[in-house]
């Protein structure tokens, strides 16, 4: 088996502050800890109010009065450019994101990687040719004056990107992407767990591409006070934040007084669903997907809803197929499930094992910490089945490698368990009835939605949630034109505009 320990690589412990590679003012540093072991792994900048304010300061001036937000092939070739140096340091970056993160090796070849690096920069890149950027209107007639009438889409302004630590490379470069191509400039606040994807991001820009200083800020800080400037400075334009609801709700408190614009990516308690029609051979595999990289995904499906007429056969086969997924280091490519990503998050998802006891429903698999671990923070894959849906495991979020599977009697029965939850975010069913497949897809409020295995995921798929799983969009059409303001032109003259 491959150890962690054996995968090195350099990371990048500067900030990226108006094209200037440093250390945070006082040079601060705070530890980086590898989660698969429990070992301090290196350390990063820690910024200080003081490099905050820097960092604003340079994404407002750019803003203002560089070209970036008029030239768009600039803004193209720049993150061609990006794209072009982030793949000749992948293989890297992909040790990398499974020392920081915990990521299984697996899941870097998925959405932790390779996904994101295929399009996350190049479908923007590729939309700013395609892009209606100016819009005539028919002429408008007023006072006996004719006017020429046009809508134009411009950039928002200055955008706080602020990154969780559970995905974080493909979580930036699905926000860096759209924003740099619509003329924003941005300040990266990353993770305090897992900075150097970031900071390696950062270096890239500073030397491997043509984008202007203060385009791209990247800032990484323990202090929490440091990372809420983002939210109530009034420089600063837009939030696109992706994390928990409870955070989501905060910021949009904190920055109310000044009217942001947000974006808010937020949590999830996705539920899939297997009708009495469906083929279990291929429902049933899916249902792992609870405890990819230890559960630590938003849009995984958490809970399973079972049609009765085939539901002891599938809870029989789910308790083989959760007893046998393969959990443990993150290097070894065969590790489906690795590990948490803090002790204190280790002992969140403890917790909520325990209320799941507490509220009846029966544990057949895991449920604890794994004994052949004694290092760093990992749960073995847990199911519980005959779950009441308005139980504790059944509506919070738990972040962590823990399914939960309901009985239900009939597709309407299916639809409004799935809905009755405060989250909206995903969701997938297995049917052999096409029928059927879209009757529930359309029924359930979610922002996405799989049938019989569908992916949706994609650069130019919009991506976001209903309810408490969020506020807009991102990817797609919908989550460039997120990164727009729309302004209407009337004119008596006529303007040089396609």
């Amino acid at each position: 088996m491959t150890s962690t320990t054996t995968l090195t690589t350099a990371h990048e412990t500067r900030l990226l502050i108006a094209g200037t590679l440093r250390d945070a003012a006082g040079g601060g540093t705070f530890e980086v800890v590898n989660p698969a072991t429990g070992d301090v792994v290196g350390v990063v900048a820690d910024a200080t109010s003081a490099d905050m304010d820097e960092a604003i300061a340079a994404a407002r001036t750019s803003f203002d009065s560089s070209c970036w937000a008029q030239d768009r092939a600039l803004r193209q070739r720049c993150l061609r450019q990006l794209h072009e140096a982030i793949v000749a340091e992948k293989e890297e970056l992909r040790q990398e994101l499974v020392v920081e993160v915990g990521a299984p090796l697996s899941t870097t070849y998925m959405a932790q990687l390779d996904w994101p690096l295929a399009d996350g920069l190049l479908w923007p890149a590729r939309m700013i040719d395609e892009f209606a950027w100016e819009r005539r209107l028919a002429d408008g007639e007023a006072g006996g004056l004719t006017s020429e009438r046009w809508v134009l889409k411009e950039p928002v302004g200055v955008v706080a990107a602020i990154i969780p630590w559970n995905f974080p490379f493909e979580i930036l470069i699905n926000k860096l992407g759209p924003a740099l191509a619509t003329g924003n400039t941005v300040v990266v606040k990353a993770a305090a767990e897992t900075p150097w994807n970031a900071t390696r991001i950062g270096r890239l820009i500073a030397e491997k591409t043509d984008i202007p200083a203060g385009v791209v800020n990247v800032i990484t800080t323990r202090d929490r006070s440091v990372a809420q400037e983002l939210v109530t400075d009034p420089r600063v334009d837009m939030i696109s934040f992706t994390g928990s609801t409870a955070t989501g709700q905060l910021m949009l408190q904190l920055s109310a007084p000044t009217f942001k614009r947000t974006l808010m990516e937020l949590g999830g308690k996705s539920a899939g669903i297997i009708l009495d029609d469906a083929d279990l051979a291929a429902a049933l595999p899916a249902a792992a997907a609870a405890c990819l990289h230890a559960g630590q995904g938003c849009a995984l499906p958490t809970r399973l809803l079972v049609q009765r007429g085939v539901y002891e056969q599938a809870v029989a086969a789910l308790e083989q197929v959760y007893a046998h997924l393969p959990f443990g280091d993150p290097a070894d490519p065969e590790t489906f499930s690795g590990p948490i990503i803090t002790a204190k998050q280790r002992d969140h998802i403890l917790e909520m094992i325990e209320a799941g006891k507490r509220d009846g429903a029966r544990l057949l698999v895991g449920g604890g910490i794994p004994v052949s671990q004694s290092r760093g923070f990992f749960i073995e894959p847990t199911l519980f089945v005959d779950v009441d849906n308005a139980s504790t495991i059944a509506q919070q979020e738990i972040f962590g490698p823990v399914l939960a599977v309901t009985p239900f009697d009939t597709d309407e029965d299916a639809i409004r368990l799935a809905n009755d939850s405060v989250y909206g975010l995903s969701g997938n069913v297995f049917t052999a009835s096409p029928e059927r497949a879209l009757k529930v897809a359309r029924g359930i409020r979610t922002g996405s939605f799989s049938i019989d295995g569908g992916q949706f995921y994609g650069a130019d798929s919009p991506y976001g949630g209903y309810k408490h799983s969020g506020l807009g969009r991102q990817g797609g059409l919908e989550g460039f034109e997120t990164y727009l303001e729309t302004k209407a032109v009337a004119s008596s003259i006529p303007l040089p505009l396609a």
